[in-house]
């Protein structure tokens, strides 16, 4: 199977602010930067020794990572340690100043922020501009849209304007729209950090669902949520000053030996980091 290497440098262009390309990144489509070559890999999406800086200051520092299918994966840490940048790079969205990023071109990710953009639209085109960017016909989307939204038991507001909803319910939409384009790896900064209690569950109780289908995407999301990281997480990634300094399972994180193997995310997880 052929698959293309991703080398990003300062020449590459970041994302664009068009509406329609960032319609289809929170929607799932595919959208790497940079220059590509011939290479041979076995994970979706990894990074070899990536770093990445904002106006000449570094934010991540030799980053090695690999996705591999069906994965959950928890990215922990304090504000500013580098969880939505790390994730912004493994979607693309983000020039290497060093390293390489590698995906497989078979590869769709999708990326769900924190407060999703709702379009002026109803709620059944909102979702639907999903797949018709990703190129399927728009009635096709359309039905998608309300297959989508029946999922997150969203059906009955598929004729509302998708800004007149809750922030709960916009965030069961953009996970409606991200179904509807079926992506091999979702993206999730922080999806649950605005909402109340029950939206809480809510969402957790969907993406739960979904990644219990034997066809399930691989799941990457950062969270300071510890509780949920034991939920939905397998494997957990803790960052400190845009470093990995510690990638385990999930059990092992928790429950292991962590003080003596890897202090920094032990004092994290004790609090005595801020």
């Amino acid at each position: 199977t052929a698959y293309e290497i991703v080398d990003c440098d300062w020449s590459s262009d970041v994302c664009s602010s068009d509406l329609a390309q960032a319609l289809a990144l929170e929607g799932g489509g595919q959208l790497s930067r940079g220059p590509r070559r011939g290479g041979l890999m076995t994970e979706q999406v990894s990074l070899h020794r990536a770093g990445v800086a904002y106006e000449g200051h570094p934010v991540l520092h030799d980053i090695d990572l690999a996705l591999g299918e069906h994965e959950r994966v928890a990215l922990i840490g304090a504000n500013g340690c580098g969880k939505s940048s790390l994730l912004r790079l493994i979607h693309g969205l983000l020039p290497l100043c060093s390293g390489q990023r590698l995906q497989d071109p078979n590869t769709r990710l999708g990326m769900m922020f924190q407060r999703p953009h709702m379009l002026n639209t109803t709620t059944q085109r909102h979702v639907a501009i999903g797949p018709w960017l990703a190129g399927m016909a728009w009635r096709i989307s359309m039905d998608l849209a309300m297959e989508a939204l029946s999922r997150v038991g969203l059906e009955h507001v598929a004729a509302q304007s998708a800004r007149t909803l809750s922030g709960g319910q916009q965030q069961r939409v953009a996970l409606a729209r991200m179904w509807a384009i079926q992506p091999d790896v979702i993206l999730l900064d922080e999806p649950t950090s605005s909402l109340d209690p029950r939206s809480k569950h809510e969402v957790e109780a969907l993406l739960e669902h979904w990644m219990a289908r034997t066809d399930a995407p691989t799941l990457v999301f950062a969270s300071h949520n510890l509780g949920q990281v034991k939920r939905l997480a397998t494997r957990v990634i803790y960052l400190e000053a845009g470093r990995i300094l510690a990638d385990l399972p999930v059990r092992d994180f928790f429950e292991g030996p962590l003080q003596h193997t890897h202090p920094q995310a032990h004092a994290f997880v004790k609090g005595v980091l801020p």
